[in-house]
């Protein structure tokens, strides 16, 4: 079993930013707060306005993308994304993993080992009640109302508020991310593809582990690949296009 680990590097061919680079979306902060400090549970828990209009201004402009060839040459793969932009379900992957979540989704607010349901998120709805993205007062007060933070202690409230489906960077993958199926599907792998990611995120260190546990073949797809220091990795010094675009010739 080819098991595909896809990174923000397949996601630049559709006009999204890498996920370090200088306009991505974890480069770009808040006029007072880091993106660290921003994408976090406790952020949210404190300070659900500032969250909630960091998060619709940085994420949901991307939500028109449209898939690029990367994205359909995997549609038929095994494969764990990084990536939240659901580009990957519009390419027509039914089965693959979104490791981190998905900007066109929502849940209840919960405590982590809580399973919940994924539902459909309101950002239409919320463009048509605030068409101007720069009215930050309307549109905070938008986001709060819709995402039914209370009003009384301006928090949210587990299991009544709502919250991004998105895996944020205080918070650890549960089965509302499918981590069990993604170690299984790791388990399985007897090679591993790592296409258009910086080895910067906990998934691709737990598929790193069990790649060379399981004495699976590892190819990196990378412009600038990181040397880890490891023996038997193939690295391919190109972009994910590239990558698969050889693939294609050669079959």
């Amino acid at each position: 079993m080819d098991l595909y680990i896809t990174g923000a590097g397949v996601s630049s061919d559709s006009g999204i930013p890498t996920f370090r680079g200088s306009d991505g979306f974890w480069t770009i902060g808040s006029k007072n707060y880091t993106p660290q400090e921003m994408a976090t549970r406790t952020m949210y828990k404190n300070n659900p306005g500032q969250f909630l209009l960091w998060y619709y201004k940085r994420f949901i402009k991307y939500r028109n993308a449209k898939p690029n060839k990367v994205h359909e040459y995997l549609v038929d793969k095994y494969l764990i994304t990084q990536n939240i932009d659901g580009l990957d379900f519009k390419a027509g992957n039914k089965n693959y993993i979104s490791i981190h979540g998905n900007l066109h989704k929502i849940t209840l607010y919960h405590d982590q080992n809580d399973k919940v349901d994924i539902q459909d998120a309101p950002w239409d709805h919320i463009e048509k009640e605030c068409p101007d993205i720069n009215d930050n007062t309307k549109l905070k007060s938008i986001l709060l109302d819709v995402f039914k933070v209370s009003k009384s202690t301006l928090k949210p409230e587990k299991m009544k508020s709502l919250k991004p489906y998105v895996l944020l960077f205080d918070e650890f993958y549960t089965d509302n991310y499918d981590i069990t199926k993604a170690h299984n599907w790791m388990n399985n792998a007897t090679k591993f593809v790592f296409l258009g990611t910086s080895f910067s995120v906990n998934i691709t260190a737990m598929a790193l582990e069990n790649a060379i546990n399981n004495n699976a073949k590892v190819e990196i797809v990378d412009p600038k690949p990181i040397n880890l220091s490891i023996k038997n990795i193939i690295y391919h010094k190109m972009t994910a296009l590239e990558f698969i675009m050889s693939k294609k010739i050669n079959s």
